[in-house]
């Protein structure tokens, strides 16, 4: 059995098959999805999701692309929404100062703020970095971080990176890029991560894996990325696909029968 540990089910792309895709997942060995929203609304949405299916759960926060739009009630929206049992995480939170659709000092204020809010959960993390993988450690480890430990999302860092994410407390999670042709970079990383601390995702419906590039993402295709991931790990894919499950039940504290 795979878990995709990050997926997007909520979003418009999968308005006409939601639940086709879901069950398709199912049949080809998907045990469990995380589906994650990005705004309030989109956190409502990934709970109505995952409460319609057992094999789904929620993680829900404020990405960063809208960290411009938080408001006095949001976190006290994200407090209530977090007492839905399917909730599982609070994310993904973090920085992208790529598109830096939200001005960078706000959006650093709200990571810290989300990670404040995870820790009086007592939820895990699920981070989100792009061209701003230091400024991202930075605030990680000002606000202790490693007390709820979590998930850096959509890996695409080098080693050292990875291993101060580990240090706190931080699995890493492996998305479709793996299968690409030009992520000979990123293989060789992940060839060097203890497979115990690694998940696999399809950030769906974005980073489709190879060979199915062009089509839109979903959970299914986590298998695939798996393949990948045995192939550069030189291990059964029996078994990568048990211990990722296994560090996805982890480290989302899913019940003991469960694991």
């Amino acid at each position: 059995m795979l878990v995709d540990s990050h997926a997007h089910l909520g979003m418009p792309q999968f308005n006409g098959d939601r639940y086709e895709v879901i069950q398709r997942a199912i049949d080809t060995g998907v045990e469990l999805i995380f589906t994650v929203g990005t705004d309030v609304r989109g956190c409502r949405k990934a709970i109505e999701i995952a409460r319609g299916n057992e094999a789904v759960f929620a993680i829900i926060g404020i990405h960063p692309h809208h960290a411009k739009d938080v408001h006095e009630g949001t976190y006290s929206d994200l407090k209530a929404l977090s007492e839905d049992v399917k909730v599982k995480a609070i994310g993904e939170i973090g920085l992208d100062f790529f598109r830096n659709l939200s001005p960078r000092e706000i959006q650093m204020a709200r990571f810290r703020q989300q990670i404040h809010l995870a820790k009086e959960l007592d939820l895990p993390i699920v981070v989100h970095a792009r061209d701003a993988q230091k400024e991202v450690l930075t605030i990680l480890r000002e606000e202790g971080a490693q007390e709820v430990g979590g998930v850096f999302h959509c890996f695409s860092g080098g080693y050292d990176m990875a291993k101060s994410c580990m240090d706190l407390g931080l699995f890493i999670s492996v998305p479709g890029t793996i299968t690409f042709k030009n992520s000979s970079e990123l293989r060789e990383v992940v060839k060097k991560i203890p497979l115990d601390r690694i998940l696999v995702e399809t950030d769906c419906p974005f980073l489709t894996p190879m060979p199915f590039r062009g089509k839109r993402n979903e959970p299914a295709y986590v298998k695939t990325t798996a393949l990948k991931l045995a192939q550069v790990k030189g291990m059964p894919f029996d078994e990568v696909a048990r211990i990722t499950t296994k560090n996805a039940k982890m480290v989302f504290r899913l019940d003991e029968e469960l694991i």
